[in-house]
Order: C-alpha cells, then structure tokens, then sequence
C-alpha cells in the first residue's frame, strides 16, 4: 500500500456478518493494524488529518464508522456494550487477527468494553480522553459542554471551547486543527445524525452513572495501556485519567499542558511520537 495522506484517503466498505455495511478508511501499512474509535458525534471527517499521517508514518492507521454513525449502515444502539460488539464485527470483517486500540472520548468507552469481552483480539491499547465506567461525577456532561456540542445544528465556537484550552496558544492550535479537520472537500464522509446523538448520549450517561462495584471491572485490563488527556479538559476531566490509570493493571498516564478535549489534535506530533514509542515495546 502506497503512503496516502488521510485527507486524501476515499472512503472504503467492508460487509459484516453482523449485516451492517461499515465505512472505514485506511491509510498506509504494517504488521499489527492500530484501529481507531472515534469520539461523541464524529465521523471519518473529524480525525485530525496531521495526527492520522502522523501516526500512519509508522504503522496502519484504520479509522472506521461504527453502526448507524455517518455512512455505516444500521441504528446506532445505545449502549457501550453493543457498540463494543459492533467494533469487534467490523474488525473481524476486515480479516484482522491482533490490531492495537485508540479510542478517543466515547471510543474510549468502547475501547475499554473491547478490552474486557475480546482481550484476545488486542495487542496494546490507547485511551485518550477517558473515564471508567461507574466514576463519580462523570453522569452525563456538565451544561456547558453538552450545550456546546450537543445541540442539533454544528456550534464551531463551541466545538472550540470544548476541544481547546482558553489560552491564545491552545484557541490558535484550535484554529489550524479545525481548518485540517474541516477543510476536506472530495470524498467526504456522511454526517452523522441525531438519531446517532441521541443514542450515543444516551449511552455516554448511562456509562456515567456513579457505581464503585463498576469500577472493578477495568482492573481484568491486564494489556497494555496508555491514558491520556489534556490538562485543562472540559468535557472529561483529567482527574479521571488518573483514576482509571490507577485501577488499571498495566498503565502509564500522560496529560499534555494547555490544552483540552483535543489535545491530540493540538499536539499531534508529540502523542502520535509518545503513541509509537508505546506501542512498539516489547512484550
């Protein structure tokens, strides 16, 4: 496979035995595939085209609508645990045996859930921007936040406050990613709709719903992980990275300064390099 930028990578389908029809994109090669679930409301289009090239430097990059979300067929369910399942079918459908995990916000959600009922299917696994389930405080989003990217028109200033600090330097790196993100104009992605928004917050809250029985569950994660977030992150707070990386067996936590929900986007460059470095351990 010929190196692509992901701005200019089409938009792929795969048929499942689930029968939903997934669109995916997929972008250069490499032995163990890194396979990325995408956060509340997003499609293909909202990856960060930087960090995809960044990270499709040095592996095989495969981002991917789960059920119902932009041009994939079905209903969006919502639960965690079905959209879990929903993952697993799309990369049992792509032929893949072991592939590396990043899921970024709700795709952390997922992510997590994957790692529980397939561990099997993993080889290491990133969590950006996340949360265990069960956490105090973490039912549904604050007013704000879901008031900036819950409404049913798009809101680029609240998608700006929501995924960048209330600094100049962060509102500038907010501006550039937004251009990447938003500036595809040929092989575009469907948009997703609200029946995905309302099934995706419904899922996001009841995964939120306070339960310190919940929270043993992530501590059978005996893979690899990797937690990160931004520092000054609106929509989960930082203060649940450390919880979950504390539960977490086999855990290592990076928070990046000025910066927010994306801050994967704001420092591409250096967390697809810390990404890397984490996933080519051995062992």
């Amino acid at each position: 496979m010929t190196q692509t930028s992901y701005a200019d990578a089409s938009v792929e389908r795969v048929a499942a035995e689930n029968g939903i029809d997934y669109a995916y994109r997929d972008v250069d090669g490499g032995d163990v595939p890194l396979v990325l679930l995408q956060h509340f409301r997003g499609n293909l289009d909202n990856w960060d085209p930087a960090l995809i090239d960044d990270l499709a430097a040095e592996r095989r990059v495969v981002t991917f609508d789960n059920r119902g979300v932009g041009g994939t067929t079905g209903v969006t369910p919502n639960t965690i645990e079905a959209m879990a399942h929903d993952a697993v079918a799309f990369i049992d459908a792509m032929g893949f045996q072991k592939v590396d995990l990043l899921g970024f916000s709700i795709g952390s959600f997922v992510a997590q859930e994957i790692a529980l009922i397939r561990p099997d299917l993993l080889r290491r696994v990133v969590l950006a921007s996340s949360a265990p389930q069960g956490a105090a405080g973490m039912h549904g989003w604050a007013p704000e936040v879901i008031g900036a990217v819950g409404g049913r028109e798009p809101n680029p200033q609240g998608y700006l406050d929501v995924f960048f600090a209330p600094t100049a330097t962060s509102r500038e790196a907010g501006q550039q990613a937004a251009g990447r993100i938003f500036g595809r104009t040929a092989n575009r992605d469907e948009p997703t709709t609200w029946q995905t928004r309302q099934a995706q917050y419904d899922a996001v809250c009841a995964w939120g719903i306070p339960n310190h029985s919940l929270l043993e569950r992530v501590t059978a994660i005996d893979l690899p992980v990797l937690v990160a977030n931004g520092d000054s992150d609106p929509m989960i707070l930082p203060r649940y990275s450390y919880l979950l990386a504390g539960l977490l067996p086999s855990a290592r936590l990076a928070i990046y300064p000025d910066s927010a929900h994306g801050f994967l986007f704001q420092h591409h460059s250096q967390f697809a390099a810390d990404v890397h470095a984490f996933l080519a351990e051995a062992g």
